[in-house]
């Protein structure tokens, strides 16, 4: 008997461009567990005409070097099925395709939008052995707290909790990973990770692309909703966490969530110090954006963490579209040995540019006290040599849920209780009253969110290229 690995929407944008890549790469260096690919779509292929419109998306989108011997192995565990997934009754066929197949293992990959995840999963109730199958979700985890919980409960009604993979892909990006052993394994940074030495945390994803192809779901959505709750809450969760007593799943999972738990509420009466809310000039008139939209584009919060570790501790965070820059970054500002002596700070860059940077203190050379500031990189991305040897996001995590591992995927604890507090940031928000603000394209964003850090004597940080 055989497992394999299904994918619904496998005629999408994300399979091509992200899926087919990563799932090549790991059948290239030999690390697929999957005997079969199976590629649900409703479009008129044949496996042959598919494998043939997947090729450039292949060629163009794989960290492997594309070779036609490599792809012609890869495509003989791929099969094409076309059926109208939201068909219950087509679920027969599908199960009687399993069976012909000997295929009696599965892992169904939801590469659709959130409205559909209910409705394959009853269809799945028709397939022999289905729920006792893996489930692979990309997010939105749902459009709210109700309707995730809504979607959550549909889910587990069917599939075994343990059995549910929620992807977030950024926690597969290599840098994020790195985070817990820079943290973790370096005593200069472990013994001084809190609140006595760190002045304030900054978390930045940037972009430089508006909203292009994804109008219809962003404009539905916005940055708080497609980047804060779960993307950056994740990073959050992992740059504060106390250590794991072990490495587990279930060690990672628990000091997650005691983060996001120990987030401060915040009042009306709070808000406008700690979020701001803006909108791209220009943003409703692209094309699929309603004309009146109140849609935020970009999102900067202050927050803090109740606990011993980072009582007083601001973290920034900030993510928008159509800025001056793309950067993903986590930055570490060290509290001031004393006035006029400038902090200590530690970046780590998570994307484009994967690496670390140190900025600290030194004296200059010569007949002088004076103080300069020395600046040491790592650059991790740099080498030809890590490019090429690094899986990419999607390879990751894909292998990890074949192999059963979930440490790096997103928990419903984690996804529930980062809806509550970023509903409860929303309705804070309206109920004030506070000005969805607007920003030039091509700038750092709204004036608005450099008064969050000042309030607090801080400033964002912005390494110059």
């Amino acid at each position: 008997m055989k497992q394999a690995l299904t994918i619904f929407g496998g005629t999408g944008d994300l399979t091509f461009r992200k899926l087919l890549p990563a799932l090549y790469n790991m059948s290239a260096s030999g690390k697929l567990p999957a005997e079969r690919i199976i590629i649900i779509g409703r479009r008129d292929y044949t496996t042959q005409t598919y494998c043939e419109a997947a090729r450039e998306w292949v060629r163009r989108f794989s960290r492997i070097v594309f070779r036609e011997e490599a792809y012609r192995q890869f495509i003989q565990g791929i099969r094409y099925y076309q059926m109208d997934f939201t068909q219950e009754a087509a679920y027969d066929a599908l199960d009687d395709f399993y069976q012909e197949s000997r295929i009696d293992a599965h892992i169904f990959y939801f590469a659709v939008a959130p409205r559909f995840f209910p409705v394959i999963a009853q269809g799945l109730g028709r397939v022999t052995g289905a729920e006792q199958g893996k489930v692979i979700l990309e997010k939105p985890f749902g459009e709210s707290l109700k309707a995730a919980e809504e979607l959550n409960d549909k889910l587990e009604a069917f599939f075994d909790p343990e059995s549910i993979y929620r992807i977030d892909h950024y926690l597969g990006k290599e840098m994020i990973r790195n985070i817990q052993t820079i943290r973790f394994t370096n005593p200069i940074f472990k013994n001084i990770w809190n609140a006595d030495y760190i002045d304030y945390i900054q978390i930045s994803a940037m972009e430089n692309v508006g909203v292009e192809t994804r109008a219809g779901y962003y404009d539905t959505s916005g940055a708080m909703k497609d980047m804060v709750q779960n993307h950056l809450f994740q990073i959050l969760s992992i740059v504060a966490m106390e250590r794991p007593q072990d490495l587990s799943p279930e060690g990672m999972h628990e000091e997650q969530i005691r983060v996001l738990k120990a987030l401060r509420p915040v009042s009306p009466e709070q808000i406008g110090s700690q979020l701001v809310l803006a909108q791209y000039e220009g943003y409703r008139q692209e094309p699929g954006v309603s004309p009146h939209s109140v849609t935020e584009t970009y999102a900067a919060l202050k927050v803090f963490i109740d606990n011993e570790r980072w009582k007083g501790t601001p973290f920034y965070i900030r993510t928008g579209k159509k800025l001056g820059r793309r950067e993903m970054e986590v930055t570490i500002v060290f509290k001031r040995p004393e006035p006029g002596i400038e902090p200590d700070i530690l970046v780590v860059k998570i994307q484009p540019e994967e690496g670390v940077h140190l900025q600290f203190n030194i004296k200059k050379p010569g007949d002088t006290d004076e103080i300069s500031q020395a600046k040491m990189d790592f650059c991790q991305s740099c080498s030809l040599e890590n490019r090429i040897n690094t899986p990419e996001a999607y390879e990751r995590l894909l292998g990890a849920c074949l192999r059963g591992e979930r440490s790096w995927f997103s928990q419903w604890d984690q996804i529930e209780t980062s809806w509550n507090y970023i509903d409860q940031l929303r309705s804070a928000y309206r109920q004030a009253g506070n000005p969805i603000y607007v920003y030039p394209s091509g700038s750092n964003g709204p004036e608005a969110a450099d008064e969050l850090l000042e309030a607090e004597g801080h400033q964002w940080i912005v390494e110059e290229p």
